[in-house]
C-alpha cells in the first residue's frame, strides 16, 4: 500500500507536557534524565537540588513529550524557598499528565500529604503516583507503604518504580503516553531541553559544587555566567561567578591553595564539553552575595525571580 492509497490510516502521533511532583530528593530529576536519554537536571545527593522548572523533551517517531522537572515542594524558608515552591506549583494547571512522585521506600510524612491536597486544589490533568526507591522497600512495608500513599492523593494509576535502576520506568512510561492527547511536535526534534546552553553550563557548574561540597554551602550557592565567546569552531571561553553568601563559604569553594576550586572546574569543564561537543576554556571566581536568597533583586539577576 502506497503514501496515496485513500485508505491508509496515518498513524497517531501524541503530544503534551508532563510534569513531576514531588518532595525534594525524591529522584524526580534521575526519572526526567531517564526518560530524555540525557542530562538535562542536574542531579546530586542534596536536596533542593532543582531550582527552576526544566524541560526534557523526548522525540519519538510516535510521540514527543516535553517532561517538566520540578523543584521539590516543601516549607520555604527564605524567598529564594518560596519562589521554588510556587514555580511547582504553577505548572499543575498547565500539563497533560502529573506524576506525583514519592519516596516509596517509607511511609508518606507531612510533606507528601500537603502535596496531595495541592494536586486535589490546582491539578486538572490525570496524576499518576509513581513510588519510587522500591528496591529500598522491605517486603513486610510494601502493602503498608503503598495503601498510605493511595490514601493522600486520588489518582488514575501508580507504579512502583526505581528511577536509578530504571526498573519499571518503562511501564510509567506506558502509563504517561496512554494518557496524552494527539497533537503534533511542539518543539525542534533536535532539542532535548529548552533552556540555553548558557543556562545548562551555570547548572553543570552548580552541580559540581554541590558534589564537591558539604556543610552549608549547596544551599547557598548561585552560579552566573559573565562571559561567553565562542574563539574558535572547536573552543568556547566561559567565565562565570559562584557566588555565596558569606566569606567563610567562599574559602571553603576556593580550598587550601585554590584546590576546590581547581577541582570543581576541572569536573565542569569536562562536563560542559559534552554538551557543546568541543574544547572549553572556562574560568571560575568566587565572590560573596550576602543573603542573597532573600533579595528580590538577586532573585531575578540569578533567574530564579
Amino acid at each position: 500500500m502506497n503514501s496515496s492509497d485513500p485508505n491508509r490510516v496515518a498513524p497517531i502521533h501524541k503530544s503534551g507536557f508532563v510534569a513531576v511532583i514531588g518532595k525534594p530528593n525524591v529522584g524526580k530529576s534521575t526519572l526526567v534524565n531517564a526518560f530524555v536519554g540525557a542530562p538535562v537536571s542536574i542531579v546530586t545527593p542534596k536536596p533542593q537540588t532543582t531550582r527552576r522548572v526544566i524541560r526534557g523533551i523526548l522525540t519519538r517517531p510516535d510521540a514527543q513529550i516535553v517532561f517538566v522537572d520540578t523543584p521539590g515542594i516543601h516549607t520555604p524558608q527564605h524567598k529564594l524557598g518560596k519562589v521554588m515552591v510556587e514555580a511547582a506549583s504553577s505548572v499543575l494547571g498547565e500539563v497533560d499528565v502529573v506524576v506525583f512522585m514519592v519516596d516509596g521506600s517509607r511511609m508518606p510524612d507531612d510533606e507528601d500529604k500537603r502535596i496531595g491536597a495541592m494536586l486535589k486544589e490546582k491539578a486538572r490533568a490525570p496524576i499518576l503516583l509513581a513510588l519510587n526507591k522500591m528496591d529500598n522497600l522491605k517486603p513486610d512495608d510494601v502493602q503498608a507503604v503503598t495503601e498510605a500513599y493511595w490514601a493522600i492523593v486520588k489518582h488514575d494509576d501508580w507504579m512502583r518504580i526505581s528511577a536509578t535502576r530504571k526498573t519499571n520506568t518503562d511501564k510509567l512510561f506506558e502509563q504517561i503516553l496512554a494518557r496524552l492527547p494527539e497533537g503534533p511536535e511542539l518543539y525542534p526534534t533536535d532539542l532535548v531541553t529548552d533552556q540555553t546552553i548558557q543556562a545548562v553550563a551555570s547548572e553543570l557548574i552548580r552541580e559540581q559544587v554541590l558534589l564537591a561540597t558539604r556543610q552549608e554551602i549547596p544551599h547557598s550557592v548561585a552560579v552566573a555566567i559573565d562571559e561567553w565567546n565562542d574563539r574558535r569552531a572547536d573552543l568556547t571561553h566561559i567565565g562565570a561567578t559562584i557566588y555565596v553568601e558569606r566569606e567563610s563559604q567562599k574559602g571553603i569553594v576556593i580550598g587550601a591553595g585554590g584546590a576546590m576550586l581547581k577541582k570543581i572546574g576541572q569536573a565542569a569543564r569536562a562536563q560542559i564539553e559534552d554538551w557543546v561537543g568541543h574544547k572549553v576554556y572556562l574560568e571560575l571566581w568566587v565572590k560573596v552575595w550576602e543573603r542573597w536568597r532573600n533579595r528580590d533583586g538577586s532573585l531575578r539577576q540569578l533567574g530564579l525571580g
